[in-house]
């Protein structure tokens, strides 16, 4: 029985500003399908015999967002762990596997980043079980990306000999991990044929990857069952304990095992994979135009060539320029050059410094019950739309220092304000004034939409005391 792990812990701030905390890129369509990239991760495990329900390990910010998206393609999972905060891929991997073995099962794990794109699901499908194969025999297999390009944005993987027994099939011991190289070693290592790029995937029986990690990094083994075994359960998930997990070492799997191990495998992969990990690497594997230009939304060309323009909310218009990066969404804009696209965390890092709301959230907000858009802010007021999902509420709550208006412009909202209760249909509304108790709700079939008008002397999202919350939020 093979159980997927999922790695869905990550922000992508390279793809900045489409790809943000709150919204980071697994969880958004972004190669322009109707699923995100996450739920993409998951439909390709049809295609791979044998699999159990996943094991997800996310950040608990984007819990409701993962759960709705597995609801949406109908996807059963064993468990949905939170990480408190980041670890890298090292504990998540390890208290992944520790989920997926919780009926006391030596099962084979496969370890998949939730936001890779492989456009090819027979072969990677086909090396799967290869890989499953060889980790029967003790192996920790990864598999390696054959390189059609020399490629700075990589981590490499040296390939050493065949392993032994493989039967035919192309597999190989792992030399060496190398770091991201330079534009000369990139294309040294593509024209040597004895390097992979690191898709950071893998295979492995779940009893042999413990038994390495105990042996070379003991200390994240043992937290790691301190916090799974101290974990809570919270409503369809698996809460972490925090003060354990956050002890972790910040360290990915290759540094704290791969490195270091005797059973570390390589199984060469072209199967149309990308890590999406950029606008370049976006670009490279997007349709274009006859002049290498690739598009998305309202966008208008004259002159371009071997551009990435990407339209959100209105009509961008480019004359005269190649090699750029364009991309516009409704509070932000990005313009870089193609070759700087790995730098934008640069931009990230100083908004962050700044707290500018742009790097953590969009105008739009996706909550349990629903989302919300920023229309208009100023001093002492904001005005947001609201769309509260059929059969959603948003919890019993109040605030200190705004009061609120609201618009039905869509549906039924059902209103508890104080001791009262009722009633709103479209054209009807309401004034909630601060300090008061106060519920919204959907109890009819198609989504409620209204408009709402703060106003008072602080307007935060963390202004909120909640009394009541059927998504159990604090």
């Amino acid at each position: 029985m093979i159980v997927p792990v999922i790695l869905s812990g990550g922000v992508g701030s390279r793809l900045w500003p489409l790809s943000r905390e709150h919204l980071p890129k697994q969880l958004m369509p972004i190669m322009g399908t109707d699923h995100s990239l996450f739920q993409n991760t998951l439909m390709r495990l049809a295609g791979i015999a044998d699999t159990a329900p996943p094991v997800i390990v996310c950040n608990q910010n984007h819990r409701f967002m993962a759960a709705a998206q597995m609801q949406q393609i109908s996807m059963q999972y064993t468990d949905i762990i939170l990480e408190p905060v980041g670890r890298n891929t090292c504990p998540a991997i390890a208290v992944g596997t520790l989920a997926a073995m919780k009926n006391g099962e030596d099962v084979d794990i496969l370890v998949l980043p939730a936001d890779h794109l492989i456009k090819e699901g027979r072969l990677f499908a086909k090396a799967v079980q290869q890989g499953v194969e060889l980790a029967s025999q003790g192996r920790i297999i990864t598999f390696g990306i054959v390189p059609d390009r020399p490629e700075t944005g990589y981590g490499y993987i040296r390939r050493g000999d065949r392993i032994d027994g493989d039967k035919g099939r192309e597999a190989f011991e792992v030399s060496r991990f190398v770091e991201k190289p330079d534009d000369e070693r990139a294309r040294a290592y593509v024209a040597s044929g004895e390097y992979f790029w690191n898709s950071g995937m893998f295979v492995f029986r779940a009893s042999t990857f413990l038994e390495e990690l105990g042996r070379f990094s003991p200390e994240i083994l043992s937290l790691c069952r301190q916090a799974y075994q101290k974990a809570t359960r919270d409503l369809d998930f698996v809460r972490l304990e925090q003060s354990t997990f956050a002890t972790c070492p910040d360290i990915s799997i290759d540094y704290a095992v791969m490195e270091k191990t005797e059973q570390a495998g390589v199984i060469p992969l072209s199967a149309g994979w990308s890590d999406v990990g950029s606008w370049l690497s976006l670009h490279q594997v997007s349709d274009k135009d006859e002049c290498e230009n690739s598009i998305a939304g309202d966008v208008l060309l004259e002159d371009v060539h071997n551009c990435h323009i990407h339209s959100e909310s209105r009509l961008v218009a480019v004359l005269g320029i190649k090699n750029q990066i364009i991309v516009e969404t409704k509070d932000a804009v990005l313009v870089s050059s193609l070759d700087r696209s790995q730098d934008v965390k640069v931009i990230v890092n100083k908004l962050k410094k700044q707290k500018r709301e742009e790097v953590f959230s969009h105008s739009k907000t996706y909550r349990p019950w629903g989302s919300f858009e920023s229309i208009d802010t100023g001093e002492r007021f904001k005005v947001k739309r609201i769309t509260v999902n059929p059969g959603a509420a948003l919890s019993l709550q109040m605030h200190y220092h705004r009061a609120e208006h609201w618009i039905v412009v869509r549906g039924t909202a059902r209103i508890v304000k104080g001791d009262e209760e009722f009633l709103l249909n479209e054209d009807q509304s309401t004034y909630i004034p601060w300090g008061t108790q106060h519920r919204l709700e959907n109890p009819g079939k198609i989504p409620l939409e209204l408009i709402e008008v703060q106003s008072g002397s602080y307007l935060g999202e963390d202004d909120i005391r909640r009394f009541e919350d059927k998504y159990g939020r604090s």
